[in-house]
């Protein structure tokens, strides 16, 4: 049991260094969100995460909607009796026409360049301005990969959350989430799939 103790304690103490404007970002209950759906006593919610104003808290001035990547949040509450693997989930993002857009892994982002604003919030041409030693990418903040989904466990009426990212320049009110690989623990059998929508309740 020390062993654990001090486990979490120093992943703690590390994630509070991570931290350098010591900024807060907590999930609401799952019945909060209006976009959830239920099965076999486990619950998902997704939110997808567009406005400055949504993501002032979740990731300070580092939007990545701004940078071409669409943040979306998950929450899975577990109100099973049987402790929940998370650590297989895969995410994909389904738009109207069923074309399917793989999650990227939040350690990737960091790497990429010159994403683009998304078309649907254009911005004034600046002379082709190219990303360079000197310009920091705003994909490189340590709120990606902080906050992203890294959850391996959710036990019985615990839940978890984190954000999954989609390279994507668009958002549509008529595409869903598709999540699969909810494995339970005691069992080893995986789960139905989860579609969630992203307009209605």
């Amino acid at each position: 049991m020390r062993f654990n103790f001090v486990s979490i304690a120093f992943a703690a103490g590390m994630a509070f260094a991570a931290n350098p404007d010591n900024t807060t970002f907590q999930a609401r209950p799952v019945g909060e969100y209006p976009h959830r759906q239920t099965s076999e006593k486990i619950t998902i919610a997704v939110e997808q995460f567009v406005t400055d104003e949504q993501s002032k808290d979740a990731f300070g001035k580092a939007n990545p909607w701004r940078s071409g990547i669409l943040p979306v949040l998950v929450v899975v509450q577990n109100d099973s009796p049987n402790a929940l693997r998370v650590d297989r989930l895969r995410f994909v993002y389904l738009l109207p026409d069923r074309r399917r857009i793989e999650s990227t892994p939040a350690a990737e982002l960091k790497f990429l360049r010159g994403a683009k604003q998304p078309s649907n919030n254009p911005m004034p041409s600046l002379g082709g301005i190219k990303l360079g030693k000197n310009n920091k990418n705003p994909l490189a903040a340590w709120e990606i990969e902080g906050r992203a989904f890294t959850a391996k466990m959710v036990p019985p009426g615990q839940s978890a959350s984190g954000f999954v990212y989609f390279q994507t320049p668009t958002t549509s009110e008529a595409a869903s989430m598709y999540i699969c690989g909810l494995v339970n623990a005691t069992s080893g059998n995986e789960l139905y799939y989860f579609e969630i929508p992203l307009s209605g309740k």
